[in-house]
This record gives structure tokens, C-alpha cells and sequence, in this order.
């Protein structure tokens, strides 16, 4: 067996991963199809909540783009954030899966607008393989309740964590239920008084994500419109 591909089975089964060494190219596969976080080209997320204190809708496309980052093709997500009923921000996150089935996270294109529509900050945007930065697991092949994790790394600008919680978690939200979705709380040392919950329905993806420290952001999925 490939030692790239050994070191990948190896993170997706440890009690903790690991992300500071991606396998190869060659040992990520063409699709994401990790159960949790699938990312079907055409499948368009909706989703409703509060941010800023203000009600905000945020449309997730996933698209049938790629782009090509330390040589791995990565799927291309773009996400449209309202914010009273305005563009308030427009991202574009990019994604691989390896062929042990881990989601690798390898980068994002980020804009906060006026507004007129004019870019204000580009702050977070980060590319695997510039400056430094490099990617991070996003999520598991097999998550595992403990698990812990680097989602992403730019030192400054980008170093989201990760920790499984829960694989029975209930969740509720305008498109579906569930009492056996994956929880995770996220957070980053760049805000230390931050904690953020998500929760994931297999095949679904991202169903519900708040803030449960520091804030009181929501967003919960009202629709999936499918290829």
C-alpha cells in the first residue's frame, strides 16, 4: 500500500486527526461523496437564519467547477449570504475528497460588500499552497466522538478547529429532522470567546449551524433542490 494512502486510512480511523500532511494527488479521488458532507454538483442549499442580529438567507451552490490547488482537483462551492435581504457576502470554498473518504478543506475566496456592491474586506479568503497556508480536514471519513481536528491553516487569517461531539444528536430544522445527526462544535484561537454547533444528517449534509458562545448566529436548512 501507498504510504500517502496508509497515513490517510490512518487519520480517518485515529481518535484524533491530524491535517498538516494531505495525501498525494494522486490518492484523491474525482468526487465528494463522503456520506456526511456530500457535494453533488447542481444540488443548491438554502438556508434561513440571523446574523448580526439581522434575519439573513444563505444560497450554497455546489457547481460543476473545479480549480487545480497543489495539484489536486478540488469541487468548487459557492455561497451567497443576504443579509436583510442584501449581498452582504459571496464566497467560493473548494473541496477534495481522498480515497480513504476524508473531505479535505483547500481553500476559500471571500468578500464582505456594501451596500453598493463595492468589496469592503477579503479578510479570511486563503489558498492552500500561498503564503503558507494549507489545507485541513473538514470532515472525517468515519467521525469518530473525540475526534479533533485542523480545518484549515493560515496563521492570522484562517485556523478553524474542529471536535465530534455527537453521532445521535437531535436537530431540527424547516427541511428535515433528525435524532441521529453528526454534531460538531467548531472554533478558532483567533476568536478565543467564540464556540460554534453544527449539525450533519448523512446524505444531507449541513443541516444547522449557532453560535452557543460569544454570539448568537443561526442558520437552519429550509430547502435542497437536487440535480
Amino acid at each position: 500500500m501507498k504510504a500517502a494512502l496508509l497515513v490517510a486510512i490512518v487519520l480517518a480511523l485515529a481518535p484524533v486527526a491530524v491535517a498538516s500532511t494531505p495525501p498525494r494527488p494522486a490518492d484523491f479521488v474525482a468526487h465528494v461523496d463522503n456520506p456526511w458532507f456530500p457535494l453533488t454538483p447542481g444540488t443548491v442549499y438554502v438556508y434561513r437564519g440571523i446574523k448580526d442580529g439581522k434575519p439573513s438567507r444563505d444560497v450554497v451552490t455546489v457547481t460543476h467547477a473545479t480549480r487545480t490547488i497543489e495539484g489536486v482537483r478540488a469541487t468548487s462551492v459557492h455561497d451567497d449570504l443576504y443579509v436583510e435581504g442584501r449581498l452582504a457576502e459571496r464566497t467560493t470554498d473548494w473541496y477534495a475528497q481522498d480515497r480513504a473518504g476524508n473531505v479535505w478543506y483547500f481553500g476559500e475566496d471571500t468578500a464582505e460588500l456594501d451596500a453598493k456592491g463595492r468589496v469592503t474586506s477579503r479578510e479570511g479568503s486563503w489558498l492552500a499552497g500561498v503564503h503558507g497556508a494549507r489545507p485541513g480536514i473538514y470532515m472525517p471519513a468515519r467521525p469518530v466522538v473525540g475526534r479533533r481536528g485542523r480545518q484549515e491553516y493560515l496563521k492570522g487569517h484562517a485556523e478553524d478547529h474542529f471536535r465530534v461531539v455527537s453521532l445521535d444528536a437531535s436537530v431540527s430544522a424547516p427541511a428535515l429532522s433528525s435524532r441521529h445527526a453528526l454534531l460538531t462544535e467548531e472554533w478558532t484561537p483567533l476568536e478565543p470567546g467564540v464556540l460554534d454547533h453544527k449539525l450533519y444528517v448523512r446524505g444531507i449534509g449541513t443541516v444547522l449551524e449557532h453560535t452557543v458562545k460569544g454570539g448568537s448566529e443561526r442558520n437552519a436548512l429550509v430547502s435542497v433542490r437536487r440535480p
